[in-house]
């Protein structure tokens, strides 16, 4: 019977620790909405959208090859993997709030997870 100990476990509340591959693809994504001023929707819409989150990471792998096509399907795949735990929508709401306080306030952000190309002149 001790198998049947943890068919119904669930992770704790709160917001979830993603590992530093899982960062990295968040900060761009939650730096991106902060920077087109779009912070107040996407909050609006992770709050809305909290029950569906895990559904929203199998669609996301579902989706993959195709994303992949637009974007880099490593951090399409991260992303996911991210979404399906429990806390992540608290810690993405929490990261966009903090990137929307520092650009408010004019403060330096942090550096960027990869350095963007130049373009030639």
């Amino acid at each position: 019977m001790g198998w049947l100990s943890h068919a119904f476990a669930v992770e704790p509340p709160g917001p979830v620790r993603p590992t530093p591959d899982q960062a990295a693809v968040i900060d761009r994504i939650c730096r991106e909405l902060a920077r087109r001023r779009l912070s107040t929707p996407a909050l609006a819409l992770l709050e809305t959208l909290r029950p569906l989150n895990y559904l929203g990471a199998q669609a996301l792998h579902v989706l993959a090859p195709l994303v992949g096509a637009l974007t880099n399907e490593r951090g399409c795949a991260r992303f996911a993997a991210f979404l399906e735990q429990r806390g992540s929508v608290d810690y993405l709401c929490r990261r966009i709030e903090e990137l929307e306080a520092r650009s408010a306030s004019g403060s330096p952000e942090e550096p960027a997870a990869s350095p963007r190309v130049q373009p030639a002149k």
